[in-house]
């Protein structure tokens, strides 16, 4: 006995579509009974197939004609001998996932509540993560060092300057994204009246301060896709700034919408000169002298002595005892300092 794979190999072949009467489809007796029916028992006898046909193929017939036919496979299969030469499949357990050969450890055994929870196998997961890059930093990364290519600026004959965003492996809305930033004035084969265009075309993209065009986009899927986009938007905006139909000599420059940040300067007479620095030592030279003569003739105060000495007074006001005093001056109140 076989071992029977494909359920529907055991089911006849579906009809879909309205149902069709064919003359040709009927065996040697079914035709030899039609010819002997009357033009009416004729149009009674196709209506009775029509029946059938449709409740035949109806989903409440298909479904439960599915089911018997997978209870009748399986019991088939429960009772067909297993085959010694073919190794039987063990299912892959919870300690089994990512080794090479589950068949090693086998399905898991039943719990019995002496697992941890699975928080604690949460923290176990992201310790074995941890682990993971950590070897990967120490045995794999040092290789990369290898593949290193010694930066190189790029030339005039590259303007456009894309940035990208990575978040190292992580699903993020903004990955997508690439900025664009380009100067009006490295722009190839761009005369002055041109360059002007330009500017006023890209609006508030345009920085004056920094000569600089910024744009971006993230309406695509992959950051290919918004990188060719911006590339093919800065072709379209150097057509138009090059169309002499019209260059917008009318229209004035607007900047309203850049806010221009005040730069402080540092002082000039802030500044240290050499002039600066030898007034500095000299005066500095002079206060020591004049420390050491006080300190020679005794009258150079000692900060460190001044502060044990008043903590000494202080200590010993502490440890005096007090003496209660009676009469009108103890009950007198103090008098408010004015605010």
């Amino acid at each position: 006995m076989r071992v029977i794979e494909d359920e529907d190999a055991l089911l006849p072949p579906s009809h879909k579509g309205p149902y069709k009467f064919d003359y040709n489809q009927l065996s040697d007796e079914e035709r030899k009974h039609y010819n002997l029916l009357s033009p009416e028992e004729k149009t009674q006898y196709q209506d009775a197939e029509k029946t059938i046909f449709d409740h035949m193929n109806s989903p409440a017939v298909e479904s439960k004609l599915q089911g018997e036919i997978g209870q009748a496979v399986h019991e088939a299969n429960l009772e067909t001998p297993r085959d010694p030469a073919i190794p039987e499949k063990i299912k892959e357990g919870l300690f089994a996932m990512g080794e090479t050969d589950p068949q090693d450890t086998g399905e898991d055994g039943d719990f019995e509540g002496n697992d941890i929870t699975s928080t604690a196998h949460g923290e176990l997961e992201q310790h074995r993560e941890m682990r993971e890059y950590a070897r990967i930093a120490a045995w794999e990364m040092p290789m990369l060092s290898k593949l290193a290519k010694p930066f190189v600026l790029p030339g005039a004959d590259k303007p456009l300057r894309f940035r990208y965003t990575t978040y190292m492996g992580e699903t993020h809305p903004a990955e997508n994204k690439v900025v664009l930033e380009f100067c009006t004035r490295d722009l190839p084969d761009l005369t002055e009246a041109q360059r002007n265009k330009l500017i006023k075309i890209v609006g508030v993209r345009y920085n004056p301060e920094t000569d600089l065009v910024k744009m971006s986009c993230e309406m695509f899927e992959t950051q290919a896709q918004n990188k060719r986009y911006l590339g093919d938007l800065v072709d379209t905006l150097m057509a138009e700034a090059k169309d002499p139909t019209d260059m917008f000599e009318d229209v004035p420059f607007d900047f309203r919408h850049h806010r221009y940040k005040p730069k402080m300067e540092f002082p000039e007479q802030w500044k240290v000169t050499e002039g600066r620095k030898a007034q500095l030592q000299a005066t500095w030279r002079r206060r020591a002298l004049a420390d050491k003569e006080r300190e020679q003739q005794g009258t150079l105060v000692d900060g460190v002595e001044v502060i044990e000495k008043m903590l000494e007074n202080v200590i010993a006001q502490e440890a005096a005892p007090r003496v209660a005093v009676k009469g009108p001056a103890a009950k007198a109140r103090p008098k408010r300092l004015p605010r």
